[in-house]
């Protein structure tokens, strides 16, 4: 009886229901290994990536380098998993990589940015216009670079906000790197009033300049009177210090100057900006 009914079930429909139990079956077990593979293999990736991170970093490798390898190999095997789980379902690969090659025009648009900021972060790490620690100004943003990966670069503004850039601008873009050289150049800019004796200002600043440890006296500071204008006498001075130094001896200099030359009587322009950073 149960025979007969089966037959009449596949005569009706074109399948019985034993038919659909073990079809039904047989999704959920390989929906429930994908999801299983997919959670797994994740939780992996995610380890690898750490082990890597840590194993670089006991190596003493550049900190450039390890975020972007432990970056590249956490996205790899990410995208193994997924191929992984894909198949697990049932679904051919010969079958997905056909669908993924008659779309390949439109993927390839999709990703030409993703592909140009994986290239960027090559080079960047290959000719290395800076590096993890490094202070630069780059895409309109100024801070410290904190990560570099595969696709992005991470930084941190002075304020403590995170940026992040795409690699690829970066790479084709111009890269200000403010600490790469070992030493710097402070500038200031002081607005006088005419008649202000400039021999004396110059004494005084030349005083103050060899004064401050941390400015390097090879190259020599330097004071000039740069412009004189309708209103004012405008005194340039530089002076050179480590690159570390440079913006705390921009503000102690700041301060040390105006302190000098007021207590010696001399008459700052009402329209004076001290110093540029």
């Amino acid at each position: 009886m149960k025979i007969g009914l089966h037959a009449i079930e596949k005569k009706i429909f074109g399948f019985s229901m034993e038919e659909i139990e073990k079809w039904a079956l047989k999704i959920g077990t390989d929906l429930l290994m994908s999801i299983v593979i997919l959670v797994a293999g994740f939780w992996l990736a995610n380890l690898a990536s750490k082990t890597i991170r840590r194993v670089l970093k006991r190596s003493h490798t550049d900190e450039s380098l390890v975020t972007f390898l432990s970056s590249l190999t956490s996205t790899a095997l990410k995208l193994l998993v997924v191929v992984t789980s894909i198949t697990q379902f049932g679904i051919q690969m010969t079958s997905f990589v056909a669908l993924l090659g008659a779309a390949g025009l439109a993927i390839g648009m999709a990703f030409s940015g993703t592909l140009s900021n994986f290239a960027g972060g090559v080079m960047i790490l290959v000719f290395k216009p800076f590096k993890v620690g490094d202070t630069i100004l780059a895409q309109t943003a100024q801070g410290v670079v904190k990560e570099i990966q595969i696709f992005n670069t991470h930084i941190y503004t002075p304020d403590n906000k995170v940026v992040i850039l795409p690699n690829g601008p970066i790479a084709n873009g111009n890269i200000t790197n403010l600490t790469k050289a070992e030493s710097r150049r402070v500038e200031f800019v002081f607005h006088l009033e005419y008649g202000t004796d400039f021999e004396v200002v110059k004494s005084n600043l030349v005083s103050l300049f060899s004064e401050e440890k941390r400015v390097l006296q090879e190259p020599k500071p330097f004071v000039g009177i740069g412009a004189m204008t309708t209103t004012s006498i405008e005194i340039h001075a530089r002076v050179w210090t480590l690159t570390d130094d440079h913006t705390s001896v921009f503000y102690a200099l700041n301060e040390k100057v105006y302190a000098e030359l007021t207590a010696n009587g001399i008459q700052f322009h009402h329209e004076n900006a001290i110093a540029k950073a």
